[in-house]
């Protein structure tokens, strides 16, 4: 029967062993033990194989101890997985006489965020000899000591523990004494030496003896003291405390030099054998530091501060012996008060110190222990954040608190938090502890750009400058780093048929607008684009912004004329105006227009030049061409008009225009003479002032030039015709092919124009001087032709005397120009030859005169400037290109003096009238021949 119930307990053992190591797994503890006074690097435990893992990958799953600033024990192989001695443990020093000693550690399990809780138990070895406090001990006994008085010896102290321990005392072997030893409700041994056998001084006044502690250890090891007894004389009363045992309470912050106890021991011998000293007894270091006993009051007073983190309660064995030895012995115990002297210490152990702004709530931010050495409510510690952070504590393993997101966060709102964890414990005054956390928030791209406005407008006078800058944009992207990095584009589109880039820029950094090419307010006023502002995030987040630019008029098209015209035939158009008109009446009206707008479109009209000043006006703002005055028999046929037009614009721009206006009541016989005008534009070419300056002076000279060479040309002329009227009678007979007739008279008159056109804002002027044309008309008032004198030859006067050769033939009654000599068209026909030419001297004498008194009409400048050459001063009237055709024929009026004949026109022919004298010219010819 004996049999089966050992086995059954030996089941239920197991099965105990079992639950246990389910527990401990459970509470995630695992538990080690190594004998104390092991080489650094010895080992403790296979760690990896307890946790699971494979001996290498410690270190890659984060494996490591948490320390708090303590010394480790312990330390981790990575390469074995075990956990080893960091160095030499000893268990004396670090739990003094405690029955089991053990060291806790926590592993950081870091990529699952476990906390696993190590216990090392610390296993005693028998590294320590018992020691006396005391090599020597002095005893002094009465030689009158009865046998069996005993006499306390002092205690050997071995800090090991269990059979390590003090096992036991001997004394070394004598006549008079043996050992007794004592044990006290403490478990201490205390060695007492009995007197066995009466004592005789005079025998032997000096006993020596060894006192020898042992243990129990293998080996053993043992400690001895030395023991002199003096035998003295009688003394037979010991000193007895007041108390066996002494308490007292004391706070640890208790000053230094403060007394906490008095301890009294009375002996009633007098003398020295009653004289009490106190002293500690077996007196540790540690007491020694802590606490002072003055050896004659009895005083016990703090040494230096107590910490009752450091030890809560002291053992103090003390003694009162007289003056001959006998001793007493008593206890002070003292309780050490914990006070709130500590405030929480705060360990961060996993620290993340940025987290995106995405990150979802939950996700630990830190992960860290709170400790505070004081006990009780002193030790209760609570943590806490601001209320207004988005993030929470959670307590997880022990002491240890996490710290969560608790929403989610957004950088633009908060880039960064500095959060402050404040530790804080429930003792009187409670102290914290602040621990400072900074997280950086991460950005990601979740915000697109912001343009400042939704849409712009901008203004651009028309022709710019290629280039010209024109709108800056500007788009604000509140996430940072190139999520922040806009990039500014255009928007395809087209623009009347091209693409929008080719009249629009924009900076891709800047969102400067540019443009890339003149603008002109007639083709478009005003163009709609789109800015596109795109982030460099991933994904691209963008948006658009509508530009509205707007393109402002300048003043850069001149009026343009619709009315009047010039033909395209080559003709000349003419307004046509009868010599009936009344004041007021409508000539006709110049249209014209302005592509600008605005003011710079507004026309105003007047009326530049005209050949007769004051008979037409121009409307300010109608540009109707209107009659100012009765029309006389006086004006010209035709009559020459410009008009300019202007605009309003800054400068203003103007144009001009050339009319013709034909006056006469009889339109169809007018027409003939019209067909051959010749429209003439006289280009205002400008010129420097200097150049007008000049060539205003060079006229004036050749002018005065002219005057000086007619004067002597008519003072020559003058004496001509006295010599030729002194000798009128010898050339009666002269043939008149003697005689310089009108074909040479006109080989004589050479034809100078001078142009000068000048307009009022022009900075130039062009003077035009013509090489000199020997023409077929009559010289102009503006000429400044040369006419060389009408001489006669030396021949003639010679023969003057022959009367023969001077006889003349009468005048014909009807003696005129012949076809080819008429000036103007007519000349150049093939026209009826029956002109007369004089045949006799005083007749072509009276037909010089004639010529000359023309030549010197065109030279005395009385006519309007501005006669072309052959025009007879008649080209201010009727146009530049107006020559001699066009001039009515004044020889009817032309009376030759010694002739019944006057010289008359073609129309003569034209009108039916036969001339009279028709065959002047065939006479003429006749008289050559007969010559």
């Amino acid at each position: 029967m004996a049999a089966p119930h050992g086995s059954d307990r030996r089941g239920l053992v197991w099965i105990c062993v079992f639950l246990g190591s389910l527990c401990d797994t459970r509470a995630e503890q695992i538990r080690y033990s190594v004998p104390e006074e092991l080489e650094r690097g010895s080992a403790v435990g296979n760690l990896a194989e307890d946790l699971g893992l494979e001996p290498g990958k410690l270190t890659e799953r984060g494996v490591r101890i948490i320390s708090r600033g303590k010394t480790q024990l312990f330390a981790l192989n990575p390469r074995s997985g075990s956990l080893v001695t960091a160095g030499r443990i000893d268990r004396e020093g670090l739990c003094d006489k405690s029955p089991k000693c053990t060291a806790n550690l926590e592993i950081l399990l870091e990529d699952k965020g476990r906390i696993l809780a190590v216990e090392v138990e610390i296993t005693d070895v028998n590294d320590n000899a018992p020691s006396f406090g005391a090599q020597q001990r002095e005893i002094k006994v009465a030689e009158n000591e009865t046998p069996g008085t005993r006499f306390p010896l002092p205690e050997a102290f071995d800090p090991d523990i269990g059979v390590n321990a003090l096992q036991g005392y001997q004394l070394s072997s004598n006549g008079h004494f043996f050992l007794d030893v004592q044990s006290g409700t403490d478990g201490i041994k205390y060695p007492e030496l009995v007197l066995e056998k009466a004592l005789d001084r005079e025998e032997e006044a000096v006993h020596h003896l060894v006192l020898t502690a042992f243990d129990g250890g293998d080996p053993v090891r043992s400690g001895t003291a030395t023991i002199h007894i003096t035998l003295v004389d009688t003394n037979d009363n010991a000193p007895v405390f007041t108390q066996p045992e002494y308490h007292v309470s004391v706070k640890e912050n208790l000053p230094v030099g403060t007394r906490i106890l008095t301890i009294k021991a009375t002996d009633p011998d007098e003398g020295a054998n009653g004289e009490v000293t106190y002293s500690f007894r077996n007196a540790r270091d540690k007491i020694s530091l802590l606490f002072q006993l003055n050896s004659l009051s009895g005083d016990i007073t703090v040494l230096r501060e107590l910490d009752y983190e450091d030890s809560g309660f002291y053992d103090v064995d003390i003694e009162a012996h007289d003056g001959p030895g006998l001793r007493a012995r008593s206890k002070v115990l003292v309780t050490v008060l914990d006070v709130n002297d500590n405030a929480p210490e705060v360990t961060i152990t996993s620290l993340t110190s940025s987290v995106q702004e995405a990150s979802s709530p939950g996700t630990v931010i830190a992960l860290f222990n709170v400790h505070d050495s004081d006990s009780g409510e002193n030790g209760l510690v609570t943590c806490s954040i601001p209320d207004n952070l988005p993030f929470r504590l959670e307590k997880t393993y022990g002491n240890y608190h996490q710290l969560l997101i608790l929403r989610t966060l957004d950088r633009e709102e908060v880039s960064e938090y500095n959060i402050t964890i404040t530790a804080t414990d429930q003792g009187t005054p409670p102290l914290s502890t602040e621990t400072y956390i900074s997280l950086q928030v991460e950005d990601i791209n979740d915000n697109p750009p912001t343009f400042t406005h939704a849409s712009y407008a901008a203004y651009i006078p028309e022709n710019n400058p290629r280039g010209a800058s024109i709108l800056s944009v500007t788009a604000q992207d509140p996430d940072s780093g190139e999520n922040a990095q806009v990039i500014y584009s255009l928007s395809e589109d087209t623009v009347q048929g091209a693409p929008l880039s080719s009249y629009i820029s924009i900076n891709s950094g800047t969102g400067v607008l540019y443009a890339l090419r003149s603008f002109d307010y007639e083709q478009f006023q005003d163009l709609k684009l789109l800015v596109t502002a795109r982030d460099s995030g991933d994904p691209p987040l963008s948006n658009n912004a509508s530009v509205s630019l707007f393109v402002l008029d300048q003043n850069d098209n001149t009026p343009e004329i619709l009315y009047p015209t010039l033909p395209t035939d080559g003709s000349t158009g003419v307004e046509l105006t009868p010599r009936s008109a009344e004041p007021g009446y409508l000539v006709t009206k110049v249209v014209a227009v302005d592509r600008d707008s605005g003011q710079n479109a507004w026309l105003s009209y007047r009326l530049l030049k005209a050949s007769e000043p004051g008979l037409f006006s121009v409307g300010l703002h109608t540009g109707e061409v209107r009659t100012t005055r009765a029309l006389l028999d006086r004006d010209a046929l035709k009559q020459n008009l410009v008009v300019a037009v202007q605009d309003h614009g800054q400068p203003p721009l103007s144009a001009t225009v050339s009319l013709t206006i034909a006056v006469s009541d009889n339109i169809p016989d007018i027409l003939a003479d019209l067909g051959s005008i010749n429209t003439h534009t006289d280009q205002e070419d400008a010129d420097i002032t200097l150049y007008l300056v000049v060539a205003v002076a060079v006229v004036s000279c050749v002018f005065l030039a002219f005057v000086i060479v007619l004067l002597i040309h008519k003072l020559h002329h003058w004496h001509a015709t006295r010599l030729l009227r002194a000798a009128g009678n010898g050339l009666s007979s002269m043939p008149t092919s003697h005689f310089v007739g009108v074909d040479g008279v006109q080989a004589f008159l050479q034809t100078y124009s001078h142009e000068v056109s000048l307009t009022a804002d022009s900075g130039k002027s062009h003077l035009i001087f013509p090489q000199p044309n020997y023409a077929d008309t009559l010289i102009s008032q503006e000429s400044c032709g040369k006419s060389e004198p009408l001489l006669v030859s030396q021949d003639l006067l010679e023969i003057k005397g022959d009367s023969s050769l001077l006889q003349q033939a009468p005048p014909n009654t009807d003696w005129r120009f012949s076809q080819a000599q008429r000036p103007g068209t007519s000349g150049s026909q093939n026209g009826d030859e029956t002109g007369t030419w004089p045949n006799n001297q005083f007749d072509t004498e009276m037909l010089q005169a004639m010529i000359l008194a023309s030549a010197s009409e065109a030279a005395d400048g009385s006519s309007t400037l501005g006669g072309g050459a052959g025009t007879m001063g008649l080209s201010a009237r009727y146009g530049p290109q107006f020559t001699l055709q066009h001039v009515p024929d004044y020889r009817q009026n032309v009376y030759i003096p010694g002739s019944n004949a006057t010289l008359t026109n073609a129309a003569g022919k034209r009108d039916g009238k036969a001339p009279a004298g028709g065959n002047g010219n065939k006479k003429k010819s006749g008289k050559k021949e007969k010559k």
